[in-house]
């Protein structure tokens, strides 16, 4: 069945991710499996309506029309502003990396980020996406997700360092783990010399998020750390609700 020209203008939009944020007309070609000339023709009309941009040295990028639109869906608009003033919080009182994630099937998704003062390397960064089994905030949104998301998730667990866990039973104790503590903790799983802590963001009975932290070392004043998480969790989720129910939306 032949594409449709908008499948074809949706896979020149997806061939950009957080590795390709540049790309040349003929990679863009490439990358989305769309002839050149059509791909010449839609980038260009694409570009006219704002939702790619030419660089001067040739390549396109993500215009500021895709990301205009990208502030409206509520994963961006009703969650960063819940959570806001907390993340801010988090970082003046510990001055670490403090990440906002939600779950995209078997991917974190990261929302917001403020980078903290130590020298600890984080390779996430606002719209960008990393596995969840290797992640803080990954591993608190696998352990309460559906039932098939965790077994897909569990049939790839790909090695990032050599402290990633990739075997299926002490990843599923991990998140046993996760449930009953309340929190998750990696340790150089997706970076040397990174370590993090997470803790569930909760919308009723619901896991809507996680919220987590990046520091050098987790043995140092881990619970302090966490109870500061579920303090500023806690108030994410408490402003979701009153939101809701000012829009009519919570259950009477």
């Amino acid at each position: 069945m032949a594409k449709s020209v908008t499948s074809r203008a949706l896979a020149l939009l997806g061939a950009f991710d957080a590795e390709h944020r540049g790309l040349r007309l003929s990679d863009l070609a490439r990358r989305s499996g769309t002839p050149l000339a059509t791909a010449h023709r839609l980038v260009a009309e694409l570009t006219r309506w704002g939702a790619l941009a030419r660089e001067p040295n040739g390549e396109y990028v993500i215009g500021r029309r895709i990301w205009q639109l990208g502030l409206l869906a509520p994963v961006q608009s009703e969650l960063r502003t819940a959570a806001a003033p907390f993340l801010h919080d988090l970082y003046a009182a510990t001055l670490a990396t403090v990440h906002l994630a939600v779950r995209d099937d078997l991917e974190v998704l990261y929302i917001d980020r403020l980078s903290g003062h130590d020298s600890v390397p984080v390779i996430s960064k606002v719209g960008s996406r990393l596995p969840l089994h290797p992640t803080g905030v990954g591993k608190v949104l696998l352990a309460y997700a559906p039932e098939d998301v965790r077994t897909r998730a569990l049939g790839r667990l790909t090695r990032v360092t050599a402290y990633t866990v990739t075997q299926p039973a002490r990843l599923l104790e991990q998140l046993r783990r996760v449930r009953a503590e309340g929190y998750a903790t990696t340790g150089e799983e997706m970076s040397l010399g990174a370590c993090s802590v997470a803790v569930p963001v909760r919308n009723g009975d619901d896991v809507v998020a996680a919220l987590g932290m990046v520091v050098p070392d987790l043995r140092r004043q881990l619970p302090r750390m966490v109870s500061a998480l579920r303090v500023a969790a806690h108030g994410i989720g408490r402003t979701l609700a009153s939101a809701q129910w000012k829009r009519g939306l919570a259950p009477r």
